[in-house]
């Protein structure tokens, strides 16, 4: 087995449910591997009006373990004589926009041709939908990728927009403060107003 195949076995060993490939720069690097974890769609079919603290939990644990695949990715690379750089799972920067991490996870599942990202700014899934957290670690290990975007299959669907409780979400995408604002304001007692997942819990190509 090549050191590519081997890579994303052991990716999707450690729980990542799809990886892909992609190129892009960041950090002084070119290759980027882009993974994501389903959530539980018993869990997330429990969102009604406002999160569960179940989700919230949920949420986290996810997150942990996106953390921990991508060091594992990490560490197999170091192993095997190549540098890497894991991007957080859920982490927010203070800088130009608040809202935003240190590369964004949706731009490199993007370029890999994982999915592509939504009306509501959530990214989708071909396989799994919206209902998926994202992982991303570059490398300098040449990964042969070939960045190829995905058409937007969300069409008239406004679903996603009329659900939204911040009326945070229109077609032109999320206002993401006005989004953050509510969360805090109105879930403050569930996970200190850091979550939400109406529009997950709503958009159709989740199934729920």
């Amino acid at each position: 087995m090549d050191i590519l195949n081997e890579l994303k076995s052991k990716i999707l060993e450690w729980g990542a449910f799809e990886v892909g490939f992609f190129n892009d720069d960041f950090n002084g690097y070119k290759n980027g591997i882009s993974f994501y974890v389903k959530m539980s769609r018993d869990i997330l079919s429990q969102i009604d009006t406002a999160p569960t603290y179940t989700y919230f939990h949920h949420y986290r644990t996810v997150n942990a373990l996106i953390d921990s695949i991508a060091l594992k990715t990490g560490i197999f690379l170091e192993k095997n004589g190549y540098g890497y750089f894991t991007v957080p799972a859920s982490q927010t920067v203070n800088g130009h926009d608040s809202y935003q991490g240190i590369y964004s996870h949706k731009r490199g599942a993007a370029l890999s041709g994982l999915g592509y990202v939504g009306k509501s700014s959530l990214f989708i899934s071909s396989k799994h939908g919206s209902g998926i957290r994202l992982g991303t670690v570059f490398t300098d290990l040449d990964l042969k990728a070939e960045n190829k975007i995905l058409n937007n299959l969300c069409g008239d669907c406004r679903i996603c927009i009329e659900s939204c409780p911040a009326m945070a979400i229109s077609e032109e995408g999320i206002d993401r403060k006005s989004c953050s604002d509510y969360m805090k304001k109105a879930f403050q007692h569930i996970g200190r107003g850091s979550v939400c997942g109406i529009c997950i819990k709503k958009c159709p190509h989740n199934n729920l």
